[in-house]
C-alpha cells in the first residue's frame, strides 16, 4: 500500500493490496490489476519476494533463516519442518532443507540464464534480466504472475505462443517445481533407478506424466482442431497443447486466449486445476497423490481387494481416509465459491467455476473476470486461495487440534453404498 508501490503515486487500496499479497503468497497468480502496468518496480519486487516465500514455504524459509544465522534448530522446529515438506522422518531434516534451498536456487538460476537469452535482445539488458528473473521464479514457484502486460494488459505469454525457448523453459520450471522436494531427492540420489524410489515419488511421477499426456492429447486432437485456432501454425498448436496441459499444474500462465476455448476444454482445465501439484512442492491443489490414492482405492474395489496397492506396496488406510476428506473439502469449497460468485455478480456459471477452481487450486488462470468482480467475490477468491495453499489437512487439524482420538469403538453395522 506504500505510495511508491504503484506506477501512479499514491499506492493501492487496502482490498487491492490484500488480494494481490494473498495471490502472491499463495502462489496463485489471480490479479485485479495488470502486474506490469499498475505496479512499480518496487511493487513488483515485493510481489516477487512473496512468490518466493510462498513457493518455498513459510516454514522452509524460516528454517533457512535459522541456518544462515547460526541459531540452533530445536526438535519442535524440526518436527514442523518435517510436516511442512511431507518428509518421512525428522532425522536429516536440516540437511534436507539445505538441499531444497540449493536445488531450488540452482534451478531458478538456470531458468534465468535461458530466459535472459530471449528477453535481453527484446527488452534490453537491464530490463531483460529483470524479466528473466521474475518469470523464472514465478514459473518455478508455480505462481503465474507475469510482466508481459507491457505488450497488452493481462496478456500473459500469448505473445510467445510459437516461441519454443520460452515455452519449453517455462514448462520445465513449472513441472520441476510441482514435483515436490522429496521427489527431487529421490531423483538426485537414485538417478534413473525408478524401482528404488519411494512409493510417493513413484505415484507423483506416474500421475503427473499421465495427467500431462492426457491433457496434451485432448487439447491437440480436439481443442486446437476447432476453427477459432486456424490462425495458429501446426507447431504453435503442438506447443499450445503441451503448454495448456502443463499450466493447470497450478502455474497460471497461458499462451492462448482461454476465453476462446470450447466448454469441454474449459471443463477439463478446471479438473486439472483442482488436481494441482504434488505434496511438499511449490504447487497447490488437492495434490496428485490424493488423486492417485482415490484411483487406486477404486481399482481395489473393482478387483475386490481389501486395500489399495501398487508397485508391491499397500497404501495405508489412513491415507485413503485423508484423501477422501481432502477431496470432499476441496469439492465443497470449490462448488460453494463458484455458486456464490455466480449469484452475487451474475456471471455465467462456467466462468464462476473456472475462477473458483483457479483460486482453490492456486493456479491463476482466468477467463478475464477477476478484475471485474465485486469486492465480496474477490474476498471469496482470496479465501479459496488461502485454503488451497495452506491445504485441507492443515485446516482440519487447525480446527480439531483439541479433539483427542477415541480409545473405544462402536459396534459395526452394514450400510449399503453404490
Amino acid at each position: 500500500m506504500l505510495p511508491f508501490s504503484t506506477r501512479e503515486w499514491g499506492g493501492a487500496s487496502f482490498t487491492d493490496a490484500l488480494f494481490t499479497a494473498t495471490s502472491a503468497t499463495c502462489v496463485t497468480g489471480l490479479v485485479v490489476h495488470d502486474t506490469a502496468t499498475y505496479w512499480s518496480q518496487f511493487g513488483q519486487l515485493v510481489i516477487l519476494f512473496l512468490i518466493q516465500v510462498g513457493g518455498m514455504g513459510v516454514v522452509t524459509m524460516a528454517v533457512a533463516i535459522f541456518i544462515f544465522s547460526g541459531k540452533r534448530i530445536g526438535l519442535k522446529q524440526r518436527w514442523v519442518m518435517q510436516e511442512s515438506i511431507s518428509a518421512p522422518q525428522v532425522g536429516g531434516i536440516v540437511r534436507m532443507t539445505g538441499f531444497i534451498l540449493k536445488t531450488a536456487f540452482a534451478i531458478e538460476g538456470v531458468g534465468v540464464l535461458i530466459l535472459a537469452f530471449r528477453f535481453c535482445p527484446e527488452f534490453g539488458l537491464g530490463r531483460g534480466l529483470w524479466y528473466a528473473v521474475f518469470h523464472s521464479i514465478s514459473s518455478f514457484c508455480n505462481a503465474g504472475f507475469d510482466l508481459m502486460g507491457v505488450k497488452a494488459p493481462f496478456s500473459s505469454l500469448t505473445g510467445y505462443a510459437g516461441d519454443p525457448v520460452v515455452n519449453l523453459t517455462v514448462m520445465l520450471l513449472i513441472v520441476v517445481g510441482g514435483l515436490g522436494f522429496l521427489t527431487w531427492q529421490d531423483i538426485s540420489s537414485r538417478r534413473f533407478r525408478f524401482k528404488e524410489y519411494r512409493l510417493q515419488s513413484k505415484l507423483i511421477l506416474v500421475t503427473t506424466a499421465g495427467l500431462l499426456l492426457f491433457g496434451f492429447l485432448f487439447f491437440l486432437l480436439y481443442e486446437f482442431r476447432l476453427p477459432q485456432w486456424d490462425v495458429l501454425s501446426p507447431m504453435e498448436k503442438v506447443l499450445a497443447a503441451i503448454f495448456q496441459s502443463v499450466t493447470p499444474r497450478t502455474a497460471g500462465f497461458n499462451t492462448v486466449d482461454l476465453a476462446r476455448m470450447s466448454e469441454p476444454s474449459q471443463l477439463l482445465t478446471i479438473l486439472l486445476m483442482l488436481t494441482g501439484g504434488s505434496p511438499g512442492s511449490t504447487a497447490g491443489g488437492f495434490k496428485t497423490t490424493t488423486f492417485a490414492v482415490l484411483v487406486l482405492s477404486a481399482i481395489a474395489v473393482f478387483k475386490k481387494r481389501r486395500s489399495a496397492q501398487c508397485y508391491g506396496r499397500r497404501v495405508q488406510d489412513g491415507a485413503l481416509q485423508s484423501a477422501c476428506a481432502i477431496f470432499l473439502l476441496y469439492l465443497l469449497f470449490f462448488l460453494s465459491g463458484g455458486i456464490l460468485i455466480c449469484c452475487i455478480d451474475q456471471v455465467p456459471l462456467m466462468d464462476a467455476l473456472f475462477e473458483a477452481a483457479s483460486a482453490i487450486g492456486t493456479v491463476g488462470l482466468s477467463l478475464g473476470g477477476t478484475a471485474r468482480f465485486s469486492l465480496p467475490c474477490r474476498m471469496i477468491l482470496a479465501f479459496l486461495m488461502y485454503f488451497g495453499r495452506v491445504g485441507g489437512l492443515t485446516m482440519i487439524y487447525a480446527f480439531t487440534a483439541n479433539n483427542r482420538a477415541a480409545s473405544s469403538q462402536f459396534p459395526q453395522e452394514p450400510v449399503t453404498v453404490g
